[in-house]
C-alpha cells in the first residue's frame, strides 16, 4: 500500500507542472497524410518539416500561448516514362507538388517546469501550393548530358486551419515533442492547372522534433 501510494506521488511529481511561463520553439519532422478524397486524388502522403514559436500570455500562468510557425511538405513526387516504339528513344516525366503553411493561433497547456506537458492548438494559415512538370531525355552515359525542359510551373495561395494536441517532454532547456495535427484548406486549385476546378483537401500531419526553451 505504501509503496502504491510513493508511486502514484511521483507520478503526480512529473505530471503536475510548474506554474512558469517559459516561451519555447520547436523544430520538427513532419508525416502528412491525405485524410479525404480531395486529398487523396491530388495528391500522396509525404514528409516534411517546420519550426513554431509558443509564448505564454502573462497572467495565464503559461497554460494559455500564442502560437506561430511555418512548415513545408513534399505532397507529390512523381515519374512517368515514355518510350517511342520506333526509335526506342526514353523520356521522362517529373512531377513534384510542394506544400507550405504559415499560420499563427493559440495552444492551451503548461509551459512551466513539469516533465509532462500536454497540450492543445487551433490556428489558422495561409498555405501554398506549387507544382512544377520537368522532361528529361536521359543519356544513359554520361547522365550530366540529360536534355531536361521545364514544362510547367505554377504557385497558389489558399486559406486553412488546423487543430490538434501533443506532448513535450521536458527535460529542462530542451524537450522531445510529438503531435498529431488535423489540417483543412479551401479554394486549392486542382492540379494547379489551367482552368482547374478548386478542391478543399484535408490532412493529418504527424510531428515529432525537439524544443528549446526561450529565455527571456
Amino acid at each position: 500500500m505504501a509503496a502504491r501510494a510513493l508511486l502514484i506521488a511521483c507520478l503526480l511529481l512529473v505530471a503536475v507542472p510548474g506554474f512558469a511561463a517559459t516561451p519555447r520553439a520547436g523544430l520538427y519532422v513532419t508525416r502528412m497524410d491525405p485524410a479525404d478524397a480531395g486529398a487523396r486524388d491530388y495528391s500522396k502522403s509525404g514528409w516534411g518539416g517546420g519550426l513554431d514559436v509558443s509564448w505564454p500570455f502573462g497572467g495565464t500562468k503559461g497554460l494559455l500561448a500564442a502560437i506561430g510557425g511555418v512548415e513545408m511538405s513534399s505532397l507529390l513526387s512523381q515519374e512517368k516514362v515514355i518510350r517511342d516504339q520506333l526509335t526506342g528513344l526514353r523520356v521522362e516525366q517529373h512531377t513534384d507538388q510542394i506544400y507550405g503553411r504559415l499560420f499563427v493561433g493559440g495552444q492551451l497547456g503548461p509551459h512551466g517546469n513539469g516533465f509532462l506537458e500536454p497540450y492543445a492548438n487551433a490556428a489558422i494559415g495561409l498555405v501554398f501550393y506549387g507544382i512544377s512538370t520537368n522532361v528529361v531525355v536521359p543519356d544513359d552515359i554520361n547522365r550530366e548530358n540529360d536534355i531536361n525542359q521545364l514544362l510547367s510551373s505554377q504557385n497558389e495561395a489558399a486559406f486553412g486551419w488546423s487543430a490538434g494536441t501533443g506532448m513535450n517532454l521536458n527535460f529542462g532547456a530542451w524537450g522531445v515533442d510529438g503531435g498529431v495535427r488535423f489540417l483543412k484548406q479551401y479554394g486549392v486549385p486542382q492540379q494547379l492547372g489551367d482552368g482547374a476546378v478548386t478542391v478543399q483537401p484535408a490532412y493529418h500531419q504527424y510531428r515529432l522534433g525537439v524544443s528549446l526553451k526561450i529565455q527571456r
